[in-house]
């Protein structure tokens, strides 16, 4: 019984960090909040709350989140620190996209 328990053990000793390294580069939520913003920036563009120049402005904050992103994955490992410091970037994005589609600046809709 013993055997059998100390086996189990050495193997899951094993495959926890292995999972634990696996998990740790992925950035599901992120890629969710980012897909999420350039939505928001098309349905913006769409029915003229932003205009074009603050579209692009957008789309290209949108971008410097997603190279942070793919530099924070190079060494195939994104921190607790790393993570904490792209949920704070796309924090200040998402604000601005808000910031920038509620102003007085507008375009016609485009038809």
């Amino acid at each position: 019984m013993f055997k059998k328990f100390a086996a189990a053990a050495l193997v899951l000793s094993l495959a926890v960090p292995a999972f634990a390294q696996a998990q740790s580069t992925e950035t599901p939520r992120l890629d969710k909040r980012e897909a999420n913003m350039q939505k928001r920036i098309e349905q913006g563009k769409a029915s003229g709350a932003l205009n074009e120049k603050e579209a692009a402005r957008m789309e290209k904050r949108v971008d410097k989140l997603e190279k942070a992103e793919d530099r924070a994955k190079a060494d195939g490992v994104v921190t607790a620190k790393e993570r904490a410091r792209l949920e704070k970037k796309a924090d200040r994005t998402s604000k601005a996209i808000y910031r920038e589609k509620h102003d007085k600046q507008t375009e016609a809709p485009k038809q």
